[in-house]
């Protein structure tokens, strides 16, 4: 058995854009859809949280802090094979102030936490697919999910470069997440069902071809 950890934020959880404060069906998250496509002897983990930034405190939302939350995630779902992480889109939010590069030095930590884990026993280290997040749209600012400016626009469409460095530079894995799927019009964040078959379909791609003995 292959135990995948899929840690990430709302996109993650599957908040509906539709129906803000809903969430998709397990079979239509992307972390569902992928359950289905990848063999039996893959357990899917999902740790998506609403809010959910790499290293950030927001006071307006407390501990959403992923780099806190991992001891806990690591030790309660150990050993793993691999993990995915896909923050990044929080911290985009206008309280933070953080440039494309100090995003994705902050999702280094976060995946190097990952990696340096003692596991004892249940190691060694899994594997890592770091994800660079879907863009957010122009309207963000007026989305029901507060906090972000209309910067963070143009800020999300710059990530990616810097996440793919960081990946190279330790050997990960890689998708940006923007080249297969969207946010949708609705609320400017969240993806619909389609675009989470297409991230479902991306990485499953990926970890075929990681995993193929």
């Amino acid at each position: 058995m292959k135990n995948l950890l899929c840690f990430g934020d709302s996109n993650t959880f599957g908040t509906n854009p539709a129906q803000p404060g809903t969430r998709h069906p397990f079979g239509v998250r992307w972390t569902g859809r992928l359950a289905t496509m990848l063999s039996p002897e893959w357990r899917v983990i999902e740790e998506g949280m609403g809010g959910r930034t790499t290293v950030f405190d927001n006071p307006m939302e407390p501990r959403r802090s992923g780099i806190q939350a991992l001891p806990i995630v690591l030790q309660s779902h150990r050993p793993l094979d691999c993990a995915i992480v896909s923050l990044g889109t929080n911290d985009l939010k206008e309280i933070f102030h953080a440039s494309p590069r100090t995003i994705a030095a902050a999702a280094e930590q976060v995946c190097a936490a990952i990696r340096d884990y003692p596991y004892g026993g249940c190691g060694p280290a899994p594997k890592i697919l770091l994800v660079s997040p879907i863009a957010v749209k122009p309207g963000i600012s007026r989305s029901p999910y507060v906090g972000f400016d209309e910067d963070a626009v143009e800020r999300s469409h710059r990530l990616a470069p810097f996440y793919r460095e960081v990946a190279e530079r330790n050997d990960w894995m890689f998708l940006d997440a923007a080249t297969v799927a969207e946010a949708s019009d609705a609320d400017k964040l969240h993806m619909d069902p389609e675009n989470h078959a297409r991230l479902a379909d991306a990485i499953a791609d990926i970890l075929r071809i990681e995993f193929t003995d």
